[in-house]
């Protein structure tokens, strides 16, 4: 039987307030905090960094969690923004992608483009992404595959697919805005 690592009642307590059951929280996530951050970082400089980050936005927004049965998920979804965050910016790009998609510069090179150097440069893009990312935006957005069927045909969960395609196209994003 499966039982939670975080236990409802800690993290209850800790979402009223009980300073006691946060930095018993902090203690208690911490190891997961740091498996996390070396699995999505990119580099293991911002390990510590995205730590550190990642207990503060705990600490401060433990009261906001609304799902106690899901800290896990909302603690590996802070921590991958967190690296990604920490990989734009050691890359001298904008930590927002959005942001640098509506930079007049970038639309407008990509609006002198023709139809094959787009196409050209979509294709390299998909080729540089890793290989269960590019599984994923191929059958969703190439061969316009449901979530559900990418799933199936994956074998893998909604969830999974989703987050995937969520990060192969941030990376295409990043790849195109080169």
């Amino acid at each position: 039987m499966y039982t939670p690592k975080y236990d409802l009642a800690l993290v209850d307590d800790a979402r009223n307030g009980d300073k006691q059951a946060i930095l018993a929280l902090l203690d208690l996530a911490q190891p997961d905090i740091r498996r996390y951050a070396r699995r999505s970082c990119s580099a293991s400089d911002d390990v510590d960094d995205v730590v550190q980050e990642t207990l503060w936005l705990l600490y401060r927004r433990v009261g906001t969690l609304r799902a106690l049965g899901s800290i896990s998920g909302w603690l590996l979804a802070v921590v991958r923004r967190e690296c990604l965050r920490m990989a734009m910016r050691a890359m001298g790009k904008p930590d927002n992608l959005n942001d640098a998609l509506l930079n007049p510069a970038n639309v407008d090179r990509l609006a002198h483009l023709s139809q094959d150097e787009l196409r050209l440069d979509l294709s390299r893009a998909i080729q540089s992404l890793p290989e269960h990312y590019r599984e994923v935006i191929i059958l969703r957005d190439i061969e316009e595959m449901t979530i559900d069927e990418v799933a199936a045909s994956l074998n893998l969960t909604r969830e999974s697919i989703k987050g995937r395609l969520h990060r192969s196209r941030a990376l295409l994003r990043e790849y195109l805005l080169d």
